[in-house]
């Protein structure tokens, strides 16, 4: 079993300048191309509370409707520096299980415990948040929050199988992991293209969970846009971001306490241009970066 590390506070921080840079390539083919994003999640919680990262935050949080997303997801394969960025989505990526997309840095190494084996590139990346529609109708609402969570659970069992707590867990995700990636991307695809161009209340990202008892967010924080500092840069956010983070968070202004701030184990780091973490620290898996 590779073994579990946690950066320290100075790796964490050039962590998080080096996914600035990302940041900044993002706001930069979004300008150039008109394509509307926005921070959301933490990223958006660390603008208004710490105009900047949560101090222990180890990603960030970009987002963007579903049509200005795919508007992204095309132009990138012409606008990004082959040299210096890749962005990943599961319809582009072999073996990519997500349903949102990451744009990440060549040269770099960042690698979440148990995840290992998956066959695609893992660099330093900042995550990019395609949000869809949410039917109207309650019953309809009920059964895409279902399908949301199959297609989640389907997409982790590959790393469920191994690493979930008990063992019919680990029984079930073996199953699951039997579907052909192939035929779930089909499946998928179809769902994302079912909720196109239909302007619903809500919105919401298909395989990540929402707060409990919500079935989405409200499209209008996704269309309605101000701007806010966060380190040295200015990026676009809800405009009413007090709505926004209150449904996502609740007393979003209070910090959590130490043992509740979340932190992602991993067993491989590279930052660009520093070396490979040492033995002590990291685990060579002998994958491409």
């Amino acid at each position: 079993m590779p073994a579990e590390y946690y950066m320290t506070p100075d790796e964490l921080r050039r962590l998080q300048l080096q996914q600035q840079e990302l940041i900044a390539e993002v706001d930069r083919i979004c300008k150039k191309h008109g394509i509307r994003y926005q921070m959301v999640g933490g990223t958006m919680l660390g603008a208004i509370r710490h105009k900047g990262y949560i101090p222990w935050d180890d990603d960030a949080d970009i987002g963007f409707l579903r049509e200005e997303y795919e508007k992204f997801r095309a132009v990138c394969k012409t606008e990004l520096d082959p040299e210096k960025y890749y962005m990943q989505d599961l319809r582009d990526v072999p073996g990519y299980r997500w349903g949102y997309g990451k744009l990440r840095r060549k040269g770099t190494a960042f690698v979440r415990l148990h995840q290992e084996q998956m066959p695609y590139g893992m660099g330093v990346s900042i995550d990019l948040m395609p949000f869809d529609s949410v039917p109207d109708g309650a019953l309809a609402r009920r059964w895409h929050h279902f399908k949301c969570y199959a297609y989640r659970k389907f997409f982790w069992s590959h790393i469920g199988k191994d690493t979930a707590k008990h063992a019919w867990e680990r029984a079930i995700y073996t199953l699951m992991d039997l579907v052909p990636m192939a035929t779930l991307v089909r499946h998928f695809s179809a769902f994302i293209e079912s909720g196109r161009g239909k302007k619903t209340q809500l919105v919401r990202i298909l395989t990540f969970p929402t707060p409990k008892g919500i079935d989405g967010y409200e499209r209008r924080w996704y269309e309605d846009l101000a701007l806010y500092p966060f380190e040295s840069m200015t990026l676009p956010g809800a405009a009413d971001y007090d709505g926004y983070l209150t449904v996502k968070y609740g007393d979003y202004m209070t910090l959590p306490p130490e043992n509740k701030r979340k932190v992602h184990p991993i067993s491989r780091l590279q930052l660009f241009d520093e070396p490979i973490s040492s033995d002590e620290r990291s685990v060579q898996d002998g994958k491409e970066i």
